[in-house]
């Protein structure tokens, strides 16, 4: 059995080397503060995105999104707020959720939900 957060890690690279492939610039990985964790920034034109990276070996026992709660995706906003007092940008943030499906996060197929919350 692989460590959790090294599958973790990889699911996190496989996102953002797919918003990279998306026209996004990174602009962050895994930035956390006493609220909680943000494990990629990115942005394009538009927007700044926030993005929660969920790894799962397949959805048999359920859809990666649905272990974003309600409370993590308050502690996301709050920690979100934070890292924009100290990025200022004009840019409209949005908060995404990628999904990486595939053993050892080797991504097999990734979904992309973008404005998740």
């Amino acid at each position: 059995m692989e460590n959790k957060k090294l599958t973790g890690r990889r699911g996190e690279a496989a996102a953002a080397d797919f918003l990279k492939s998306e026209g996004y610039r990174i602009v962050g990985m895994n930035y956390s503060c006493r609220f909680g964790e943000i494990d990629v920034i990115a942005e394009n034109r538009e927007y700044v995105v926030f993005a929660e990276v969920k790894t799962r070996k397949n959805a048999e026992f359920a859809e990666a999104r649905e272990f974003v709660t309600a409370a993590k995706q308050r502690r996301i906003a709050a920690t979100a707020q934070l890292w924009l007092q100290s990025n200022p940008t004009e840019k409209q943030p949005r908060f995404d959720v990628i999904e990486i499906y595939g053993a050892h996060g080797a991504a097999k197929r990734i979904n992309h939900i973008e404005n998740a919350f």
